[in-house]
C-alpha cells in the first residue's frame, strides 16, 4: 500500500530552486534511503514531507490524503515521525520525559495519558539501550546518547512513516550496524516505513534500504534498488565527478 506520495513537488528561496518536480512514492514498511551531494535538496524534501515547509507547487498525500498544507504538529498524529540532524532534546527533563512526549504528540495522541505515556517510554528506552541513563537529564548526555534519544523519541509517536536526518552521523561503525539491525527489527515488527537521509554513511544505506532515491541539484536523478541504484553510471558520475567508465 502507498503510504506517502509527493507529486511534482517544488520549492524555491528567491531564485534557488531547492527541489524541482520531484515525485515518489513510499510504501507501507518500506525502507528508503536518501542520498545526493551536499546542496542536492535533502533536507529541503525532508522539510517538505514533515511540513516545516510548504511546497510552491506540487501536492503531498499520506495515506491517501492530501496534506499539502498541514503543518508538522498536525502530521505527527497522523503517523509521520522525524528525527533531526542536530538532536533537540528538552535539556532539563529528563530521558524518560523526552521520550514520553513523542507518545503524547504522536499518532497516540489524545488516546494515553500522561502515566501511559511514560510506560511506553520505559518500554522504548529499555529497547533502545539507553535503560541505564532513563533518569538522566537530557542536556548531560552524550552527541551519540542524545541520537539514540532522539529515535526513541520518534519511536515512541508510533509513526507509520519514520523520517530519519543523519541519525547515525558521528556512530562508530560498529554502533551504526547495531542501530541499523535494531531499526529494521523494530519497523519490520510495527510496519513502519523508513525513509533515512545519508550524505556520507553508505554503510547505514546498505544495512537498511530496500530502494535508494538519489538527489542531485534539487531534482530526482534516479528511484531504484539499492544496488542497481548505487552502481548507477549517473550516480558515481554525481559523487565521485567523473564517469564509471574512468
Amino acid at each position: 500500500m502507498v503510504l506517502l506520495r509527493l507529486e511534482n513537488v517544488t520549492k524555491r528561496f528567491g531564485g534557488l530552486v531547492a527541489v524541482n518536480r520531484v515525485s515518489l512514492k513510499i510504501n507501507s514498511g518500506e525502507f528508503v534511503g536518501i542520498v545526493g551531494p551536499n546542496g542536492s535538496g535533502k533536507t529541503t524534501l525532508f522539510n517538505l514531507i514533515s511540513g516545516v515547509y510548504f511546497p510552491d507547487k506540487g501536492d503531498v498525500f499520506f495515506e491517501g490524503k492530501n496534506i499539502t498544507r498541514l503543518p508538522p504538529y498536525k502530521r505527527a498524529p497522523l503517523g509521520l515521525g522525524r528525527t533531526f540532524q542536530i538532536p533537540r532534546p528538552f535539556g532539563s527533563a529528563t530521558v524518560r520525559e523526552n521520550v514520553a512526549v513523542g507518545a503524547m504528540f504522536g499518532s497516540l495522541g489524545g488516546k494515553i495519558n500522561v502515566d501511559e505515556s511514560l510506560e511506553l517510554a520505559d518500554q522504548i528506552i529499555e529497547r533502545i539501550g539507553l535503560g541505564e541513563h532513563r533518569k538522566k537529564r537530557a542536556s548531560t548526555l552524550t552527541a551519540v546518547e542524545k541520537k539514540m534519544m532522539e529515535i526513541a523519541r520518534a519511536l515512541a509517536m508510533k509513526p507509520k512513516l519514520l523520517l530519519m536526518d543523519e541519525a547515525m552521523a558521528g556512530m562508530h561503525p560498529k554502533d551504526i550496524d547495531q542501530t541499523v539491525s535494531l531499526i529494521k527489527q523494530i519497523a519490520v515488527e510495527e510496519n513502519i516505513a523508513i525513509v533515512a537521509m545519508v550524505e556520507h554513511i553508505m554503510r547505514a544505506v546498505l544495512g537498511m534500504a530496500e530502494k535508494v532515491i538519489v538527489l542531485h541539484q534539487g531534482s530526482k536523478l534516479v528511484d531504484a534498488p539499492t544496488k542497481e541504484a548505487l552502481e548507477d553510471s549517473r550516480v558515481v558520475e554525481v559523487y565521485l565527478g567523473r564517469p564509471l567508465e574512468e
